[in-house]
């Protein structure tokens, strides 16, 4: 039987690659969605000429009602969840003493509680399997940390701890747990940046510039596959040798 894939912000230019680059590996994709309808409507477009069943779901992450529903759906329709991909988040620049308990509040809602809100739904049907896979998209960030983004990086830490403890506790049950941590990637989320930021930044990274959401999708297709059923509880950093 065909497996089928979640992938939460899956409008957004990363998880729009990972959606399709799943897709074109033969898995069914459940594609969770929550402002951007334009970008959605676009992977819908490209998810219909790869012959994949799919579906796409308008959903807060952090609303673990709505994800409830929203796996309920995917089960009775795709028949269960196989491959959950955490990788719905929002960032934000700020000083820390600018920061209000509001934003606090959201960020750690999206980034962490909406990544325990997924594995909560996904693991019953993954332990009752015996098999899965859970891959959380974390950042580089969460890794070393970085300058006026103190709360999402602490958010994206957050995400690292979740991913080898939860790794540990479903190793008995064949599930893998593991964690991308993207550096630089050209998206949407950088277009805060001017030019000239994006060109003195991409002269920091060894590489020399800044990575694709593609590349991305790469890491979480061979964490999604079969030639990674050995590795659990590991953080995969695509940074281009930055960190």
């Amino acid at each position: 039987m065909k497996k089928c894939a979640m992938i939460t912000g899956a409008s957004g230019g990363i998880g729009s690659a990972i959606a399709l680059r799943l897709a074109n590996d033969g898995f069914d994709i459940a594609a969770c969605w929550h402002s951007d309808e334009a970008g959605i409507r676009e992977l819908e477009e490209k998810l219909a000429l790869t012959g994949v069943r799919f579906r796409t779901y308008k959903a807060d992450v952090s609303d673990y009602g709505t994800i409830e529903n929203v796996f309920a759906d995917a089960t009775d329709y795709f028949g269960g969840v196989s491959v959950l991909v955490n990788n719905a988040g929002i960032a934000q620049q700020k000083l820390f003493t600018d920061i209000s308990p509001a934003e606090f509040d959201r960020i750690n809602d999206i980034n962490y509680k909406g990544v325990f809100n997924c594995c909560r739904c996904a693991v019953p049907f993954m332990v009752n399997r015996k098999s899965g896979k859970i891959i959380n998209i974390s950042s580089m960030w969460g890794v070393c940390g970085a300058s006026c983004e103190t709360v999402y990086s602490a958010s994206k830490a957050a995400v690292i701890g979740l991913t080898k403890a939860l790794a540990r506790e479903l190793a008995p049950s064949n599930i893998q747990v593991n964690c991308v941590a993207p550096g630089a990637i050209d998206t949407k989320m950088n277009n805060n940046l001017s030019n000239e930021e994006k060109e003195a930044f991409s002269q920091e990274i060894p590489m020399g510039r800044f990575g694709t959401p593609e590349e991305i999708a790469g890491v979480v297709s061979f964490l999604a596959g079969k030639d990674s059923d050995y590795v659990t509880a590991q953080v995969i950093t695509a940074d281009g040798g930055l960190t």
